[in-house]
């Protein structure tokens, strides 16, 4: 990360709510906690609880894919925070955030795979720093036929690894938003729409023809 500026990282896109501190790339404070439900009312009282009240110069957010309301919930409160104290505000990929807590010491192939709802799960291949293509909502059938690196992570990277006759290793993690020191600013955007993974529930209603 930029090591000129205060930092504020918020990751509420999965099960937990995930808050970070930082001065350049050193550590001020955190708060990872997974609760499932409850973003709403826990995010703010937490980002107060820490050094000055959380303030920094830029806000870092993460855009999914990963619960609707969760991602929402997060970019909501960077912009706000981003307007009231004049910081710069940009997102990043959940899913990136996920390979790179996979990639110590060293960088290599993994894939993500995350609990997307409705059944699906979020994939993504990563080799080594790089995205492979983008995050895709896949059956798990369809996750298995499009196949995965020998490194599997995520929430429900259990499940997937267990669907092939191999050892793959499989390792259960989530966004945590102290680890958004080992991403590279390139993964960094300003355009902080969220990246949903998969259309809509909701589908546009056909227009009638005139009779």
């Amino acid at each position: 990360m930029d090591v000129s500026k205060r930092t504020l990282v918020i990751d509420t896109a999965s099960e937990a709510c995930s808050i970070a501190l930082f001065d350049g790339n050193k550590e001020l404070a955190s708060d990872h906690r997974v609760m499932g439900r409850g973003h709403a009312e826990r995010l703010i009282p937490m980002i107060e609880a820490l050094p000055d009240k959380g303030r920094a110069d830029r806000i870092l957010v993460s855009l999914g894919p990963g619960s609707f309301t969760g991602v929402r919930i997060g970019i909501a409160a960077a912009r706000a925070l981003g307007v009231a104290w004049g910081a710069e505000v940009l997102g990043y990929p959940t899913l990136a955030l996920v390979a790179a807590r996979a990639w110590q010491p060293t960088p290599r192939p993994v894939t993500v795979c995350m609990n997307g709802g409705h059944g699906e799960w979020f994939v993504q291949n990563f080799t080594h720093d790089s995205p492979e293509g983008p995050a895709r909502s896949l059956t798990p059938e369809a996750a298995m036929a499009a196949g995965a690196h020998d490194v599997i992570v995520g929430n429900r990277a259990q499940e997937f690894a267990a669907m092939f006759d191999d050892n793959r290793l499989a390792l259960d993690l989530l966004p945590d938003a102290s680890a958004a020191h080992l991403l590279h600013e390139s993964r960094f955007t300003s355009d902080c729409a969220p990246i949903y993974g998969r259309a809509p529930d909701a589908k546009p209603q056909a227009s009638k023809v005139p009779s």
